[in-house]
């Protein structure tokens, strides 16, 4: 048992259509992500959980030919995605990531992940057992209202225990619950040790996330910024913002969803 990143992805984003694999710096956006998740030193193992649908044959060719870890399940019932894959690459954590957040930060990854772990100043190799019981079920650095947000939207990181989302598994039945994976803690903090982290500054309105073909001339725009070899971390994209405000122009008219939206299209 261990502590799993998965980060789902797709290739039919009703905004931007196969937005997963478009270059950034040279690179598809899935892999920046894989490989920035990657560097977070408390975690395991990093897993890409796509659909069964072929339409997303090509995130499957592509794992397969960086030699990633990978799932493929629902399309639409994500939390079951999110289950399976669990279950299969033998997670004790999940640590839930998307496909749409190329600046995710290695760094926080940690800091959030040593909070739910109730492990002060954790670092690679002290983590060999986990509190038993752990002293949280769900942990997120962004949470809907009455919380709020204090860090950028595309840094967002979840995390769970097995046993939590196994009951959220068995339990959740609204669309957007299946969908969005971790709503059912939200909507039901009364049954959950919730675990909500907050920056002391609040930087919640900057966008980050790639949804729309704004917020990818603006991923573009940082990674030609900054260092090449990724050693970057979410305060150099602040200090580049700060620097440079008129980049944060790009995307500011994008509105995000709110999370109890689920995909139209989904039939069932």
């Amino acid at each position: 048992m261990k502590i799993v990143a998965i980060i789902q992805a797709r290739m039919s984003s009703s905004r931007l259509p196969g937005k997963v694999l478009l270059d950034i710096a040279g690179e598809p956006m899935l892999a920046h992500v894989v490989e920035r998740t990657r560097h977070a030193v408390t975690v395991g193992e990093v897993v890409v959980a796509t659909t069964t649908d072929p339409s997303d044959d090509p995130i499957e060719a592509f794992c397969q030919q960086r030699g990633y870890y990978y799932y493929r399940g629902s399309q639409y019932d994500v939390l079951d995605r999110y289950y399976q894959a669990a279950r299969q690459f033998l997670a004790a954590v999940i640590v839930r990531i998307t496909a749409d957040c190329p600046l995710i930060d290695p760094g926080l990854i940690d800091e959030l992940v040593c909070e739910f772990l109730g492990i002060p100043n954790c670092e690679p190799g002290l983590i060999t057992r986990y509190p038993s019981p752990m002293p949280y079920d769900f942990a997120a650095n962004r949470l809907p209202p009455p919380w709020g947000r204090t860090y950028p939207v595309g840094l967002d990181t979840e995390i769970c225990t097995l046993k939590a989302l196994e009951l959220a598994w068995q339990e959740a039945q609204l669309p957007y619950q299946r969908e969005h994976v971790m709503p059912f803690f939200y909507d039901q903090p009364e049954r959950f040790r919730i675990l909500h982290v907050n920056h002391d500054v609040d930087y919640g309105k900057l966008r980050w996330t790639v949804d729309t073909p704004e917020d990818l001339e603006l991923v573009r725009r940082i990674y030609a910024s900054l260092p090449e070899d990724e050693n970057f971390t979410w305060m150099d994209v602040l200090a580049l913002l700060e620097h440079e405000p008129e980049l944060a122009e790009i995307n500011q008219q994008i509105h995000p969803k709110d999370y109890r939206e689920f995909d139209t299209r989904n039939k069932k």
